[in-house]
């Protein structure tokens, strides 16, 4: 299953813009490569590329990698999709 959420005037690309801010904000900073590690300790089989189409909404987000994305920043899903204000 894809997510793609529809809302006439706001970005399509919630998930993505909110993984590039939660990876800049967090403490020690985690890079795309950073990211690519912890997502494969995961099993997620994914790349520094991959992860740049995301965060650029060139590709879409599977809800499995949503969960794991969650996890790997350490932020909630409900927040990663837009609903929840706070991390």
């Amino acid at each position: 299953m894809k997510i793609f959420i529809i809302f006439y005037g706001v970005s399509k690309n919630i998930v993505g813009i909110r993984v590039k801010r939660a990876r800049r904000m967090a403490k020690p900073l985690i890079t795309q490569e950073n990211l690519v590690a912890r997502l494969e300790t995961m099993r997620v089989k994914t790349d520094r590329t991959i992860v740049s189409k995301i965060e650029n909404g060139k590709r879409p987000v599977h809800d499995y990698e949503v969960v794991a994305l969650a996890k790997a920043l350490k932020v909630s899903v409900c927040w990663l999709l837009g609903i929840a204000k706070d991390k």
